[in-house]
């Protein structure tokens, strides 16, 4: 039983982990990440919550795809997570793109170990006839015995359909066009959950700042406050978490 929280060797000192020649190597200093401070798309986050705690529990849990824009807070939603149930047994493995042909054997060997596994391919997309895309498909699909139970994929996009497809893509014969969009399709499926992270509107910009400004005891009345975020804001390209995060820093400098 304590082994399925506190894990042996490696796994018992770390939860963070990359991946080096198909072996796991543990990451010394993860990024401390809290779901505490991360104001803003608690629904969605709720969803991944729900779903990682369903993996913890033993129950079957998705692969999960969480696409959107970027500097709306995907990849630091999944490693507050990671941090947050890390007691309760739950270990993250960071794999990049170019790795996934190495996965179907370390999820092997991580199948037969009693803590819980979240495979995390951050912002994932490919070009069309990409090896890795087919290397994906395969391990969302599981091996003939099915998907390891206490191992699932998390993955952040900011492509709802994962392919970057070019003119000429598009402008190729169109029984070509409709496989590649079919393809696509069936990969972005094998994710059981597809969670959205959209743009904030001004509201929900204004309330991640004062959220922010809170945690980090600047005090500044609350007009200011908005008309200085809106101004930053401007400046740099449009509203998002990452925006107001960058805001408060400078606030604080």
């Amino acid at each position: 039983r304590e082994a399925g929280k506190k894990g042996y060797g490696m796994f018992a000192k770390h939860h963070v982990f990359t991946v080096e020649n198909g072996q796991l190597v543990p990451v010394k200093y993860p990024d401390p990440q809290k779901l505490s401070e991360l104001p803003g798309y608690e629904k969605e986050r709720e969803k991944v919550i729900a779903n990682t705690k369903a993996l913890l529990a033993g129950m079957p849990a998705n692969n999960v795809l969480l696409y959107g824009d970027a500097g709306t807070g995907k990849s630091s939603a999944v490693k507050a997570i990671a941090n947050e149930f890390a007691p309760e047994g739950l270990r993250l493995v960071e794999v990049k793109k170019n790795q996934l042909y190495q996965i179907p054997d370390l999820m092997d060997k991580l199948a037969a170990n009693p803590l819980k596994f979240i495979l995390f391919i951050d912002d994932l997309s490919f070009t069309a006839n990409d090896d890795n895309f087919a290397a994906l498909k395969a391990i969302l699909e599981g091996s003939v015995g099915g998907r390891a139970k206490n191992i699932a994929v998390y993955a952040t996009s900011n492509r709802r359909h994962l392919i970057r497809e070019s003119m000429a893509d598009r402008q190729g014969d169109e029984v070509r066009v409709r496989d590649t969009l079919e393809t696509v399709t069936s990969l972005s499926d094998r994710f059981g959950l597809e969670i959205t992270f959209s743009v904030p509107d001004k509201d929900e910009y204004l309330y991640i700042v004062e959220q922010l400004a809170k945690e980090n005891d600047l005090n500044l009345d609350i007009d200011e406050l908005h008309l200085l975020a809106e101004r930053f804001a401007l400046r740099r390209n449009g509203r998002s978490p990452r925006t107001a995060r960058q805001f408060i820093s400078q606030q604080l400098a």
